[in-house]
């Protein structure tokens, strides 16, 4: 049976992980052929975008994310925009239509599934990021079932920030999901092997 959230999304909000880079859903955008509006969020305070006097936490990041959901709307994240892709779509879930998560921890405890600790690499790489993004942790496992959007999982099987074993789980937890696994594929996966998935993601954000 059809989900009553799944239709055709007008706007794709695309969110960056932790490093905040938009550049790095670039070569995805541009393949993709899905003729909704594509909108790469922006993290205020990470890389070149400069401060936000009212976003300094977690929280109103997802604010600042969910304030653009003003329409029929799919979210495709990395990484740790998929914590936030996730919150956002349990917030708006009328207005959520489709959800891509690549290599994502989704609020799950990714270190029991065998991944290694990637935020004091961070941290020391990128001194200047604010700390609120790499230093919070969410256990949204119970709040996953609440997910009825589709969500199609993007996982690379040569990723030690995120295992397999993520994915795998997630596909567990979400009522609506499917797992695509890309051999060879690292953490960078969305990025590095966007000719790849773009055909991918426009079959899934065409589910209706």
């Amino acid at each position: 049976m059809k989900n009553q959230y799944t239709r055709t999304p007008s706007k794709l909000l695309f969110l960056p992980g932790a490093s905040g880079n938009t550049a790095f859903w670039q070569p995805l955008a541009n393949r993709l052929t899905n003729p909704a509006r594509k909108v790469i969020v922006a993290y205020p305070g990470f890389g070149q975008e400069p401060a936000a006097p009212d976003v300094n936490d977690i929280d109103d990041l997802l604010r600042m994310v969910v304030d653009q959901i003003d329409q029929p709307t799919a979210l495709i994240a990395q990484s740790m925009g998929g914590v936030i892709a996730i919150r956002a779509a349990l917030a708006k879930p009328d207005l959520v239509t489709h959800l891509v998560l690549t290599v994502t921890s989704g609020g799950i405890d990714t270190q029991a599934l065998g991944a290694t600790d990637w935020r004091s690499g961070l941290s020391n790489a990128n001194p200047p990021f604010p700390d609120w993004f790499t230093s919070f942790k969410a256990d949204l496992t119970h709040e996953l079932r609440r997910i009825a959007q589709p969500v199609l999982l993007l996982w690379g099987d040569a990723d030690p920030i995120s295992p397999v074993a993520v994915g795998r789980r997630l596909l567990e937890l979400l009522p609506d999901a499917r797992l695509h696994v890309v051999a060879g594929g690292n953490h960078d996966l969305a990025h590095e092997y966007a000719p790849q998935l773009a055909p991918l993601v426009d079959a899934h954000l065409s589910q209706t």
